[in-house]
């Protein structure tokens, strides 16, 4: 799935993940590919981003994320 991390100051990432992992404001969860459509709310914490076998970590204040057709948008704060 493609994946794009946006703050208001730049883009922190934008390429492909096999797994994301979030702070929802309900609890952590993840995403997978082919994921049902959602848009949810993030809480401060981390997302944990795994793509070909590594693993990336973004801390962010809040934000929201969008997920369609394989494709996660977030917008962090």
């Amino acid at each position: 799935m493609t994946v794009e991390i946006i703050s208001p100051d730049k883009k922190l990432f934008e390429g492909n993940a096999t797994s994301v992992q979030l702070p929802g404001t309900e609890g952590s969860f993840q995403v997978l590919n082919n994921h049902a459509p959602i848009i949810t709310t993030l809480a401060a914490g981390k997302i944990k981003l795994e793509q070909n076998g590594q693993t990336q970590f973004f801390d962010i204040k809040g934000g929201v994320l969008e997920m369609n057709n394989n494709k996660v948008i977030i917008l962090a704060e």
